[in-house]
């Protein structure tokens, strides 16, 4: 069956909800509804074998009896009710009774996925407006048999749906849908230069989001290698604290034949749902700007029991937006170096880039990163890019295996301007990138050349020294007050009044940056060596700043006296 023509068939049962459902909340029907359907395609083979095998081992520990009837399903579920999704419709008037007890039939972790969908007051719903039997008919009509519908198509098609409901629910959109452009560019950055993943057989890799949201990301990350290399085989894992989300993600996961068991609920920063896992590739749109006052406690126990051993060693970032500590969470699940090391995509806004002076969690965490040499790349993304924000936003590339000639080097690419005008608007969204902007973004990468979008820096660049520049307490009569104890006897004392900071760029020498801009506009001054703190940040605007000059004077006379004498000459027409 065509996949457009089924995804259409699909999409019409949001005919029958309009009036008693919002647009926003076609989704909420529509995606479990198909789930629903395509499992119980998927299971009908076997259906009569898993349901002997539960007759005459339903008495075994129920451990035991999952592992045999998923053998005898051949799948990773089953479903153990006598009826099927055809057949409880058969008696219209208990249609209800009948969807309830047949979800209710099926293995632990498909249940979780209705559960998280919060589906059955939604059945009882579509009961009380009369609705139930007629969407049920609906779906029990489209045949999405395995043999019609292969899981890649299957994939598609419910990708497709998912994008379709939350350009419907733009409010909500962004917290859990990354625009699949934006997907693919960081895809292309990830997969850059794994020339073994991208061409030998049967190589396996291991991709990992710990704000999975819908799954996008690992979907088409999917998608992207499998076209790149059909022999190759990616494993997606995942958490996701929203729980329709999760559900949605989970069903995509059972929907491709990956193990729904890499798919994790919950809150990553909090509970990591994946300890001690290491992953090849990991990719993430955290929360813009959203602070973790709620989980601050265990963040701060972590950061202070375990230091470098935890997560957040290198610091933390301030309350109010904990964005830096997803991506201190992905570095710690970088696979060592020695066995292949690893690369990360994550979107994060202006804010990581600067935010901080020396010495505050921010700064600290990309000194660290910094420092250590994982800081790859840095793209800044148009503005108006996502479903609900039109800030600026910024893709970082991070990994522990650069290639020999970007060690020590950081690469900023200003792709700001590279986009195409969307037909309409979808919430704060108004552009896109094309299938061109992303090429010319990923051959600026791959060409790390100096040029007007690609700048090239030593690590050393973004560091900074801040000194603090100390000048004489004097007393009433204009004599500089000493000290008259320990180490400070005989010694000019500082007047905090007078106090001030100086941010000297790492690359120079101190002494030699104070003698030349300090010391000629204040002789008496010295600096307190004891206060000296490395800080790290990224002033991307400033570093692509372009000079405009001002237009001539005579230029704007006469423009501003052509616009004087057409604002007279309405004022005639109306006074006249």
């Amino acid at each position: 069956m065509n996949t457009n023509a089924t995804s259409s068939l699909i999409w019409s049962v949001a005919d029958l909800l309009r009036g008693n459902f919002r647009q926003s909340e076609y989704g909420r029907v529509i995606l479990p509804f198909t789930i629903l359907r395509r499992l119980d395609c998927v299971l009908e083979t076997t259906k009569p074998a898993v349901l002997k095998e539960h007759q005459t081992k339903k008495d075994m520990p129920a451990a035991a009896l999952d592992r045999f009837l998923v053998k005898k399903a051949g799948y990773q579920f089953y479903n153990t009710s006598p009826m099927t999704f055809t057949t409880l419709l058969g008696d219209s008037a208990n249609v209800r009774a009948n969807l309830t007890n047949y979800i209710g039939s099926f293995s632990d972790n498909v249940r979780d996925v209705f559960e998280r969908f919060n589906f059955q007051p939604l059945i009882d719903r579509l009961d009380q407006d009369n609705l139930l039997f007629l969407v049920a008919k609906k779906f029990a009509a489209i045949d999405l048999h395995p043999n019609l519908v292969s899981n890649a198509h299957m994939g598609a098609m419910f990708e497709e749906l998912i994008r379709k409901f939350a350009e419907l629910s733009n409010e909500t959109a962004g917290e859990h849908f990354t625009p699949r452009e934006v997907i693919r560019l960081m895809v292309e950055f990830l997969f850059a230069g794994d020339d073994e993943a991208l061409t030998q057989p049967g190589v396996v890799r291991a991709l990992y989001d710990p704000t999975a949201g819908t799954g996008g990301m690992l979907s088409v990350a999917e998608e992207h290698l499998h076209r790149l290399n059909p022999m190759a085989r990616l494993v997606v894992f995942g958490q996701e604290l929203n729980p329709e989300s999760y559900a949605i993600c989970k069903a995509d996961m059972l929907i491709k034949g990956q193990d729904i068991s890499n798919v994790i609920y919950g809150n990553t920063l909090s509970d990591d749902g994946l300890i001690g896992k290491r992953f090849d590739y990991m990719l993430s749109n955290p929360p813009f700007g959203v602070e973790w006052k709620k989980i601050e406690k265990s963040i701060r126990d972590e950061y202070t029991k375990k230091g470098y051993e935890g997560r957040f060693g290198p610091g933390l970032p301030r309350v109010s937006d904990g964005s830096l500590l997803f991506l201190l969470h992905l570095i710690s699940k970088m696979r060592p170096k020695a066995e292949g090391g690893s690369r990360i995509g994550i979107v994060l806004n202006g804010s990581p880039l600067f935010t901080g002076g020396a010495g505050s969690g921010e700064s600290e965490i990309r000194k660290w990163i910094i420092e250590n040499d994982w800081l790859e790349t840095i793209v800044a993304l148009p503005t108006d890019m996502f479903y609900n924000t039109g800030i600026s936003t910024y893709v970082w590339i991070v990994t522990n295996h650069k290639r020999p000639e970007r060690q020590g080097k950081i690469q900023l690419i200003n792709a700001a301007e590279f986009y195409q005008k969307m037909r309409k608007s979808l919430g704060s969204k108004r552009k896109e990138l094309g299938v061109l902007d992303i090429e010319r973004i990923v051959k600026l990468y791959g060409e790390f050349e100096e040029s007007e979008h690609s700048k090239i820096f030593d690590n050393a660049d973004f560091g900074y020294s801040t000194i603090t520049v100390e000048r004489p307490l004097c007393d009433e009569h204009g004599n500089v007050v000493l000290g008259s104890k320990g180490k400070q006897k005989g010694q000019p004392q500082p007047d905090s009044s007078l106090r001030d900071t100086e941010n000297v760029p790492l690359k120079d020498d101190i002494q030699a940056y104070f003698e030349r801009e300090v010391l000629p506009h204040v002789p008496d001054a010295w600096i307190d060596h004891d206060k000296t703190k490395v800080g790290y940040e990224i002033p991307f605007n400033r570093l692509f700043y372009k000079y405009v000059p001002p237009r001539p004077l005579e230029e704007i006379d006469t423009e501003l006296k052509a616009l004087s004498a057409e604002i007279m000459d309405l004022l005639k027409e109306v006074t006249a």
